[in-house]
């Protein structure tokens, strides 16, 4: 689920504002852009267009350490939402795969691996985009963010939390309802 990779950035900028919490806000709200970003390709072709496992991991290094000599709060943002994209990106083989019905576990498509010009097949450790456990990693994730942050951070994770608790309630009718009304 996007809330899932939106909390997994979540997390790592809780971590970030209990070291050195300077622009804690700023680290937040950019692992939460970057964590979601990558669904961006939903649109387009998804974990391909928008999903570059190897190209966010090395500019999230370069960004961290960036970051590191130069902190403000353009580059701690720039940081966190990369290392929230990279993230995304590489766990998304950890999943499912692409196919309209991921729990009958059909498709050997987990991310699209651009440097090797290839498809990584999913490993399926999380069954299936909001399969229960998507749900209790996604909110095992959020816990972080929803006890360090406060205000319209925490808000903003607790509406998550809700929407994947919808969402995981209606994933297995969204195919009939897409066959129904959008086909």
């Amino acid at each position: 689920m996007a809330t899932t990779h939106a909390f997994v950035g979540l997390a790592l900028a809780s971590a970030y504002a209990v070291l050195a919490g300077e622009y804690a806000t700023v680290a937040a709200v950019a692992a939460l852009a970057g964590g979601i970003f990558p669904d961006l390709d939903l649109v387009a072709e998804h974990r391909k267009t928008l999903h570059f496992p190897e190209y966010y991991a090395v500019l999230a290094v370069v960004a961290v350490a960036v970051a590191a000599v130069a902190v403000g709060p353009a580059t701690v943002a720039a940081a966190a939402f990369l290392v929230s994209a990279a993230v995304h990106a590489a766990s998304d083989a950890l999943g499912g795969g692409l196919e309209a019905r991921p729990w009958l576990a059909e498709s050997d498509r987990g991310v699209f691996l651009h440097t090797q010009g290839r498809w990584a097949r999913p490993r399926r450790l999380v069954r299936y985009d909001g399969a229960p456990e998507d749900l209790v990693v996604g909110v095992a994730f959020a816990l972080p963010g929803l006890v360090v942050f406060d205000g319209w951070i925490r808000r903003v994770a607790l509406a998550g939390v809700a929407v994947s608790v919808v969402y995981v309630l209606v994933r297995k009718r969204l195919p009939v309802l897409e066959e129904r009304y959008l086909q």
